[in-house]
């Protein structure tokens, strides 16, 4: 999950998948019959997903349609789909099943897009606890949870042989080896989104909470409580003392030009022992022939765990979709099987959201056992619509401190900022 918290776009181009050779459509505009020929009476299941889930989806949505006597399409959606899947909804023109990541729950229901998912408890217990907290959202389930990601440390075991129990035993570690030349920076760590501009609210979360802060306080149910703002109380300053202290006029172990690219770029040539990332990164890790191995990214010493963000990627009904209840029905028996799991897994190795299917991608990959060990101090990435008004300063906030101005004054501001977003600013 490599993830860019900026305002989406509404253009994208489309391409079918069901039935046949591709053809390219416009989202919002509906297929017009051929003139002078009615509509077929038949049902068309309409499936959005990207690239990768849709090839994998298409025979599954496929055997459905032909035993339900419908028609099925999956239709490619390559950037922007949640404001795509907005626009198109509103003017009565989106799918009746969407794949997307759980973290747009809050918006998606808030707008009337999406229906609580119609699943047994015995199915429900058949999933990963973080995985099912991630898709219930108010006290309902919204999604059905097929993969899981969240960061780790990767360490190149050439380098340092041993893993680091806390994140200063690691900078510590990371000193002597820049001292004696073997490698070039401390740790690879994203401070910085792709474009250098903003800081990386993502990847700066475990060290965040680590050090004591936290974004929202919880509900009774679960759910994170907005009222209960966490940024710019002394719990945050205190947090944020701590990553100075690791800063460009601290230890240099965080720059504001490391960037997910570059900081993968880095452990891949041998310029750096530590990288912290996610599973995405494994492919780039294992085509560099580095000696490798992910444990979970280590506390500050003294210090809270490490709790990396954890995203979930789900199934999600359309409440303004033409066939709802085929819709609940491919979604909680079809899509929620063992075998669409496995087969997402084989596809791209994300760890399995389901049990049986995440013993079977365990079994296949040990680094998804290491993964899921780094999952189990992780928190969902909070899905309530609030969280767009924490992005943009949060993300200052990272660069304000890492470039090692005063810290108090700029968490305080950051907080501010968002308590006014919020209408807390009183």
């Amino acid at each position: 999950m490599r993830r860019s918290f900026v305002a989406l776009a509404a253009c994208l181009t489309l391409t079918a998948c069901g039935g046949g050779t591709a053809s390219e459509k416009t989202p919002g505009k509906a297929d017009a019959a051929p003139a002078g020929q009615a509509a077929s009476s038949s049902a068309t299941l309409t499936i959005w997903a990207d690239q990768k889930r849709s090839e994998t989806l298409k025979p599954f949505a496929e055997a459905f349609a032909k035993e339900n006597g419908i028609k099925a399409e999956v239709v490619v959606v390559a950037q922007n789909q949640q404001q795509t899947f907005v626009t198109a909804s509103q003017a009565g023109k989106g799918p009746d099943v969407l794949v997307g990541a759980h973290d747009w729950i809050g918006n998606l229901v808030q707008n009337g897009l999406i229906e609580p998912i119609q699943m047994t408890e015995d199915q429900l217990s058949g999933y990963v606890d973080v995985a099912r907290r991630a898709v219930t959202y108010d006290g309902q389930v919204y999604g059905v949870p097929y993969a899981v990601e969240n960061l780790a440390l990767y360490r190149n075991t050439d380098l340092a042989p041993e893993a680091p129990k806390t994140f200063d035993e690691l900078v510590a570690t990371g000193r002597k080896l820049k001292e004696a030349g073997k490698v070039k920076e401390i740790v690879g760590y994203p401070v910085s989104q792709q474009n250098g501009q903003s800081g990386d609210t993502y990847h700066m979360y475990p060290l965040y909470t680590s050090g004591g802060g936290y974004l929202f306080g919880t509900k009774s149910n679960g759910d994170p409580d907005p009222a209960d703002l966490g940024v710019g109380t002394p719990a945050s300053v205190a947090a944020f003392e701590k990553i100075a202290a690791l800063g460009e006029k601290g230890a240099g172990a965080l720059k504001r030009s490391f960037t997910s690219d570059n900081s993968a770029a880095m452990f891949a040539e041998g310029k750096t022992a530590f990288m912290v990332s996610g599973p995405w990164r494994l492919a780039d890790v294992r085509t560099a022939g580095v000696k490798y191995d992910v444990t979970p990214v280590p506390p500050f010493k003294g210090g809270e765990p490490a709790r990396s963000f954890v995203g979930v990627q789900a199934f999600f009904v359309a409440s303004k979709g033409r066939n709802k209840a085929l819709a609940q029905e491919f979604v909680t028996n079809t899509l929620a099987s063992d075998d669409v799991a496995k087969a997402l897994f084989d596809t791209e190795p994300r760890m399995p959201a389901l049990k049986t299917a995440l013993e079977y991608a365990s079994a296949k990959d040990p680094d998804v056992a290491k993964f899921e060990a780094a999952a189990k101090d992780g928190v969902p990435l909070p899905a309530i619509p609030q969280m767009v008004a924490v992005w943009q300063p949060f993300n200052a906030l990272i660069h304000s401190v890492v470039k090692g101005e005063p810290v108090e004054p700029a968490v305080k501001a950051a907080g501010k900022a968002i308590a006014e977003q919020l209408g807390q600013a009183g």
